[in-house]
């Protein structure tokens, strides 16, 4: 995408034609362009766990759940970004006819990166907060057993955090809660028994 780097200042219009043309992913913050880098294998397990529980407990909802591949418009940030899951309830509303570029997810959820911790907690936080459909924004630590949960309150957001496998995150907004064992499930964390340890141990105490 050597077209990205033509501009110091790239247009939301060039954006998203140059995008839609990619063979890669970006986002685009304000002007800025930032290239997404390939998952390691907890972010992914994270983001697959987490994405086939939702759409488990929302079968018999009218909400769609999308993983990674759906971007979203944060129009009063001058943004578009991909979160790891979006999930939208009710009408599904999207930029144009393409209908790539979702405009009112309910709840989106972001699995941090060393790399990107920082992006996501401060820069992309404060852009999907200023957009009003959003009702829930989740952030999942990947080398640690660690999420966080703002729950829009009106003006103001509840804060909510969990650290232990036998935990529950509880998404409010989507009237569902996901166990945290399921969601780092097959994933090894420092200080935390592998999967096969758990399976082992829960074996010898049956």
């Amino acid at each position: 995408m050597a077209a990205f780097g033509a501009s110091s200042h790239t247009t939301p219009e060039e954006y998203l034609r140059l995008e839609r043309a990619s063979p890669s992913k970006h986002e685009y913050l304000d002007g800025d362009v930032v290239a997404i880098a390939g998952a390691s294998r907890e972010h992914t397990l994270i983001t697959g766990n987490l994405s086939w529980r939702l759409n488990e407990r929302l079968a018999d909802r009218d909400c769609e759940v999308y993983a990674s591949e759906v971007r979203v418009r944060l129009a009063k940030a001058n943004s578009y970004v991909y979160p790891d899951i979006a999930v939208v309830c009710g009408d599904r509303q999207s930029e144009d006819e393409v209908f790539d570029t979702l405009l009112n997810p309910t709840v989106v959820i972001e699995v941090l990166s060393p790399s990107t911790a920082r992006y996501d907690r401060v820069e992309k936080f404060a852009a999907y907060r200023a957009l009003p459909s959003i009702q829930a924004i989740v952030l999942v630590a990947q080398d640690m057993v660690g999420i966080d949960w703002f729950t829009r309150r009106g003006d103001a957001w509840a804060i909510e955090r969990v650290a232990e496998l036998d935990g529950t995150l509880r998404l409010e907004p989507l009237g569902c809660d996901v166990a945290v064992a399921d969601i780092y499930r097959r994933v090894d964390l420092p200080g935390q028994a592998t999967e096969g340890e758990r399976e082992a141990a829960e074996g010898g105490s049956a």
